[in-house]
């Protein structure tokens, strides 16, 4: 009787009650499966109500015998969409929204934490479980929350959520005001550098050339963090969004260690940075208003992250609507923003049409537009970068890659547990050392005679005009010491000078910290005419490399569409063929460190397609991810290739590197939070 009353007390501490088979039967849930901590026996009448109309016998009866309104029931369930009628011995669960299901199909759902109906959305109160996958003897039950129990002695560990949100996140914390001149000699030095190069040094005057590359090469200004909250020069704060997975399946390491990661970001961050903390798993909730990384703000950030525990579902939709509406809402805003989105596992809710609080799977071409609408500006026109991490084998790499590359943020795959705060870190060194915002490359032709053939920029944003007369790049933030490279193909005319001027580049850019317009002078591209050229013609190294570059990605793209089509073969034939052609190459001949770089990134990438397991659990996320880090010129967690690989320095920033080192000689570590 003991050992009963002592169950009894452990359920009603945890404030659920659960009915399960009377004691003289003495059958009890298999080990395999618990139904929850503090499950509770208890002896009930021979059938169990199961939350309606539907009743069910003692699990050992040798048949499950319906309730008479459901059994002339001819619907479908909506979950297996098989239909419900009379003697196919499968129990129906009705919930008291009066939609019924499987008990099987519905306790199967509702095993990975959602609690709301599929058909209606109502928020059940009576939860069904199954206990057993044995058909011929399963255990079922059904939960039910009871009010809070105020002389319960039993403390259960959940994820602490506020009790009301407010309908408008527009309790961010007012920024300092501030209003910084730089002098002469700062400008001089926080400027854009820009170079052009040329595919040869001279073309004959008496030849024509119809598609000519010229490379524009831009290097944005030094700074960089040095210590939490400090730089070398001026920087601008940033507002963060940090979007957390917080599902059954982050449990035990991975939830431990994404704490430690954050603890990491929340103390890196400098007074003047707000940070907004989103937890999701069945549902979102913002667990943190966007406020100033003061002392007491970071005490703040860390209690809330260190409050959160692993329950429910996957609903990354609900997550990335609940970090926009905070974007959204604020009523002042840092020149720097950003959002940082993690999960470990597939979304497993459904987008209906007018509802942001669910999520399609499937094709992201088809996809796109469910996406966008989820992304802050969706409707201004103003992205926020969402730089989004895939942990594990099972997370949607697909989704993850769709929703960074839409909103101009970039793709990780953390493949290992250990290298999550690496991860963040790299990521945030970035962000804390934006020196230029909204930067966009203009290039116009003066000949009537020439005319420009492509921009090719990766995944940045460009347009050539109808004239092919000019063009544009909108290349956006950049971090300090951060380069791009962007070929620009023309077409040569005959000519009779001794030079010819092909196009004009020239740049303009807001500085985040002064808020000012820079202008960079204007850049002109000319070419050397002669009559004839000599061996002192080669071709420009710096041109071959960018090729090789976008050749590499072409050869991703290529292969991974082969890949999702069951081609496996094929996929690996195409990386083996850029390889070949790479080798080849100019720079590749001169021992290029980014040729060599990439034939590296090449080479893991065919490993990773040796079988459709081996593709389906890594290979997919590490080519995404090499696609993300390629078309956006910047640096992505691969695997586990933080550790400082050539591949990972052909992006990776001064500041970047910095943040990385810290974190991995654990120079900062996470502050205990102050007791309450």
């Amino acid at each position: 009787m003991g050992s009963k009353w002592r169950k009894v007390k452990m359920a009603l501490g945890s404030n659920l009650c659960v009915y399960v088979p009377p004691a003289d039967g003495d059958v009890s849930p298999p080990h395999s499966e618990r139904f929850s901590d503090a499950a509770l026996l208890s002896p009930v009448p021979d059938q169990w109500s199961l939350g309606g109309s539907a009743t069910i016998p003692r699990p050992w009866s040798p048949a499950l015998r319906l309730s008479k309104s459901l059994s002339r029931s001819s619907k479908k369930c909506t979950i297996c969409l098989t239909s419900m009628k009379r003697g196919e011995g499968q129990a129906i669960f009705t919930a008291e929204c009066s939609h019924s299901f499987h008990f099987q199909c519905i306790s199967s759902n509702v095993k990975h934490g959602n609690q709301i109906c599929p058909i209606c959305r109502a928020k059940w109160k009576e939860v069904p479980l199954q206990g057993s996958s044995n058909l011929n003897n399963p255990v079922m039950a059904v939960f039910r929350q009871f009010p809070p129990q105020q002389n319960s002695n039993r403390r259960i560990t959940t994820t602490v959520f506020p009790a009301n949100e407010p309908p408008v996140f527009n309790d961010d914390e007012p920024l300092d005001v501030q209003t910084p001149k730089a002098t002469s000699h700062e400008s001089d030095l926080q400027r854009v550098k820009m170079e052009t190069y040329t595919e040869v040094p001279a073309v004959p005057r008496s030849t024509s050339v119809d598609d000519f590359t010229v490379l524009i090469h831009l290097k944005a200004p030094v700074s960089g963090v040095v210590n939490p909250g400090q730089s070398r020069g001026p920087r601008a704060p940033v507002d963060l969004v940090t979007v957390l997975d917080i599902s059954g399946s982050m449990a035990g390491t991975k939830l431990a260690l994404l704490k430690r990661a954050m603890g990491f970001v929340i103390q890196n961050l400098g007074p003047a940075d707000r940070l907004a903390v989103i937890a999701f798993s069945s549902t979102a909730r913002r667990l943190f208003p966007l406020r100033k990384m003061s002392g007491s703000g970071k005490q703040q950030a860390l209690q809330a992250v260190n409050s959160l525990a692993a329950n429910g579902g996957t609903n990354i939709a609900e997550g990335l609507s609940k970090g926009r509406k905070v974007m959204e809402d604020r009523r002042e805003k840092n020149s720097v923003t950003s959002i940082i989105l993690l999960s470990d596992g597939q979304d497993t809710y459904t987008l209906t049409a007018g509802s942001n609080s669910n999520f399609i799977s499937g094709d992201q071409n088809q996809n796109r537009s469910n996406y966008q609408s989820l992304l802050p500006g969706s409707g201004t026109g103003i992205k926020i970068p969402v730089h989004t991490f895939g942990f594990g084998t099972d997370h949607d790499a697909s989704l993850m890659h769709t929703v960074s590359e839409i909103s101009g943020g970039t793709f990780s795959f953390i493949e290992t547990e250990s290298v999550i705060q690496d991860a963040f870190a790299q990521c945030i060194g970035g962000l804390l050392s934006v020196v230029v915002k909204g930067l966009q490359v203009i290039i116009e032709t003066e000949n009537p005679n020439i005319r420009l053939k492509s921009l090719k920029a990766g995944s940045y944003k460009n347009h050539l005009m109808p004239d092919r007369r000019s063009g544009i790049i909108d290349v956006g933030d950049l971090y300090a010491d951060e380069e791009r490279d962007f070929l620009v193909s023309v077409n040569i005319p005959k000519e009779k000078e001794l030079t010819s001027s092909l196009f004009k580049v020239r740049c303009y850019y807001t500085d985040p910290f002064t808020k000012e317009t820079v202008n960079l002078v204007t850049e002109e591209v000319t070419i050397k005419r002669p009559e004839k050229v000599g061996e002192e013609n080669v071709v420009s190294i710096e041109v071959d490399r960018q090729r090789n570059r976008l050749q590499a990605a072409e050869a991703m793209v290529q292969a991974r569409a082969a890949a999702e089509g069951g081609d496996l073969t094929r996929a690996v034939g195409a990386l083996e063929e850029c390889r070949r052609v790479l080798s080849g190459t100019v720079s590749a001949r001169s021992g290029d460190r980014l040729c060599m770089a990439l034939d590296a990134e090449l080479k893991e990438m065919q490993e990773r397609m040796a079988s459709r397991h081996v593709y389906e659990a890594s290979g997919r996320a590490y080519i995404l991810s090499g696609l993300s880090s390629h078309s956006w010129q910047r640096a992505t967690a691969r695997g586990d290739s933080t550790d400082g690989s050539s591949l990972v320095r052909s992006y990776q920033t001064p500041s970047m590197a910095q943040m990385l080192t810290r974190s991995q000689a654990n120079l900062v570590r996470p502050v205990a939070p102050k007791p309450r």
